[in-house]
């Protein structure tokens, strides 16, 4: 027995002490129970009757709780012009062509800037990153201006290509695929006879799964919880978003439903998270290590 204890002390060969063990715990539980709570207090708001709502001192958790605002909810979309499956099935469209083009364009993008040299690399990836710095309120005239003379107002482009060009997405990719993917496996893959599109799709792509996993999050979460758009006028064309939105614009009656209507929104992206919140860690521990 203690021939195994000192196998087992042995091995694990710690760089701190078990108290040091449990303080880091304690700290990381009391940070991840403070980032929790928004969302616990999301869902408790929706589930508290009116009268729970404005109570005072405002109770954090629910004390009777009711499926009630959910249900006028879905009666006051019902009573909309648009079917509500329409909004619904419009923000669908949008998240799904989205995120597939904005995942399939950065990818590429990034291929080329982290694995190819070609005159003005450098100063173009400068000028993506410099693009982070901008504000989307600093682009709406432009943006319109150029969706007006390509004919593309009134339309789901709008909403659709310009999260094409994202530049989170192929900054993530590009510091990942420079990372996980040595040069002398594209070379020796190039030798064989692999073109760029075999080398990017069966060679690269696998290899930095974490990374299009966790962007095809950001997209979902940036697609899904798009709002009213100025370039779209047509109700038949607006996103759920739009929709919910309009029914917490009825004053404090309405402030149940506006936490049900909340709920909603949050819960597709956090849904997804949740299926991939293990590659996207992995991609946040290693998307700034370089060779």
């Amino acid at each position: 027995m203690l021939g195994v204890k000192r196998f087992i002390l042995k091995k694990r060969n710690p760089t701190r002490s078990y108290g040091g063990d449990a303080a880091i715990f304690a700290f990381l539980a009391i940070f991840a129970i403070i980032m929790a709570l928004p969302m616990v207090y999301s869902i408790s708001s929706a589930l508290k009757p009116l009268d729970e709502m404005w109570v005072f001192p405002p109770r954090f958790l629910v004390r009777n709780p009711t499926f009630k605002n959910f249900t006028q909810m879905f009666e006051l979309m019902s009573s909309f012009r648009v079917p509500f499956t329409r909004y619904l099935l419009n923000t669908v469209f949008i998240t799904a062509l989205g995120t597939a083009g904005h995942v399939a364009i950065a990818s590429m993008c990034a291929y080329a800037f982290a694995k190819h040299s070609f005159p003005g690399s450098k100063l173009i990836f400068n000028l993506v990153v410099l693009s982070l710095m901008f504000n989307s309120m600093v682009i709406q005239i432009p943006s319109f201006l150029i969706m007006r003379g390509l004919g593309w107002v009134n339309t789901y482009l709008p909403y659709i290509v310009p999260g094409f060009a994202g530049s989170l997405g192929l900054f993530l990719m590009k510091q990942f695929m420079e990372a996980m993917v040595p040069d002398q496996l594209l070379e020796a893959a190039y030798i064989d006879g692999a073109g760029e599109t075999v080398m990017l799709t069966k060679i690269v792509m696998p290899m930095v799964k974490p990374a299009w996993l966790t962007l095809v999050i950001f997209s979902i979460q940036n697609f899904w919880n798009a709002g009213q758009h100025r370039m779209i006028y047509s109700e038949n064309l607006k996103p759920l978003n739009y929709a919910l939105s309009q029914l917490m614009g009825g004053g404090i009656t309405r402030a149940g439903v506006g936490a049900a209507a909340a709920v909603i929104m949050m819960m597709v992206p956090i849904i997804a998270f949740l299926f991939t919140q293990s590659k996207i860690i992995e991609t946040m521990a290693t998307s700034g290590i370089k060779e």
